[in-house]
């Protein structure tokens, strides 16, 4: 009978467990012992190894284009990383901004040839255009307000214009013309006036307007709008009116007259001087009151060198070569 016993399955174990311990102090106590390996410039240092980067792999894509035997691989293909950043992003919306506004200003698309005008009748397209200064100019820079400004300085002709600009290179211009009904002489010139009582140069030839020979200087008119545009008027709307109503009872052939003193008249056929004020008011009433003064002389045999009904309620006339005046009750 052996005394030997066989050990356990923990005591195996443990024994495995000290039997490394010890070979792994003995193999520290080795190296703890062992000379250090002297180190000089001509020892060659162990080069030092970094495992390669794996390519990333791209991914393959195929799209069908709908038609037979057809695909197209798109595997062989990467679009590029840009690092955007708020730089990068403002220096291309400034390039493509500058871009834009080159463009507009250069293209011959956008350049203004010239512009049509509607409404216009003594005015050619030619004449309006030589003075507004879009001719070969972009659409971009052309200023609507500055258009009419300048079209309305140098037309005073014009009562109103209006401006439209549209793309790629139209500019529109509605005018409204002045429309003349007094042609005043004074002196050696003359000039239409239209029922504002603003004067303009005279173009071409109006029918059925109203001459009238200035003898005095009308009197100043305050400008009653407030638009700077608009030239301050020549005559008195009241004394427009005064002619306009007084024009009918005019001799054929004959001519008004405007004097300060007197206001408007004029020489009669029959061989006297009428004057009836420039109030417009009652000029109805003064036109009957005159025919009927006259007709009444008329039948007298009365030939008188004046007649006034510059107050309707009190005419009188004057014969000639007598300082008196005679009042009339027609």
């Amino acid at each position: 009978m052996t005394d030997k016993r066989e050990l356990s399955r923990s005591e195996q174990v443990r024994k495995r467990r000290n039997d490394r311990s010890m070979r792994e102090m003995g193999q520290t106590r080795e190296q703890a012992l062992k000379p250090a390996v002297r180190v000089t410039s001509r020892t060659k240092a162990a080069p030092i190894m970094i495992a390669p980067k794996q390519r990333e792999r791209r991914r393959r894509f195929t799209v069908a284009l709908g038609l037979p035997e057809i695909n197209l691989r798109m595997g062989k293909f990467s679009l590029p990383r840009v690092g955007a950043n708020w730089r990068t992003a403002a220096l291309g919306v400034a390039v493509t901004l500058g871009l834009v506004i080159y463009l507009a200003l250069t293209l011959p698309f956008f350049l203004v040839q010239s512009a049509t005008f509607t409404g216009n009748n003594r005015y050619s397209q030619e004449e309006l255009n030589s003075v507004l200064g879009v001719t070969g100019k972009s659409i971009f820079t052309v200023q609507p307000d500055e258009v009419r400004v300048r079209l309305l300085t140098n037309y005073p002709e014009l009562l109103s214009a209006k401006v439209h600009v549209l793309l790629p290179n139209q500019v529109s211009v509605e005018v409204e013309e002045r429309q003349p009904v007094i042609l005043w002489i004074q002196q050696s010139g003359y000039t239409w006036i239209d029922s504002l009582g603003v004067a303009f140069r005279p173009k071409g030839e109006v029918a059925g307007i109203i001459s009238v020979n200035g003898l005095d200087v009308p009197s100043a008119v305050t400008l009653s709008t407030s638009d700077p545009l608009t030239p301050p008027p020549f005559l008195d709307a009241e004394l427009v009116e005064s002619i306009l109503a007084l024009a009918p009872a005019l001799p054929a052939g004959g001519t008004m007259e405007y004097s300060a003193a007197d206001g408007l008249g004029w020489v009669d056929p029959r061989g006297w001087r009428v004057v009836f004020g420039s109030g417009a008011r009652d000029m109805p009433l003064k036109v009957r009151v005159y025919q009927a003064l006259a007709d009444s002389l008329t039948q007298r045999g009365v030939t008188p060198e004046f007649i006034s009904v510059v107050h309707p309620d009190g005419p009188f006339y004057r014969l000639a070569g007598s300082d008196k005046s005679t009042e009339a009750n027609p």
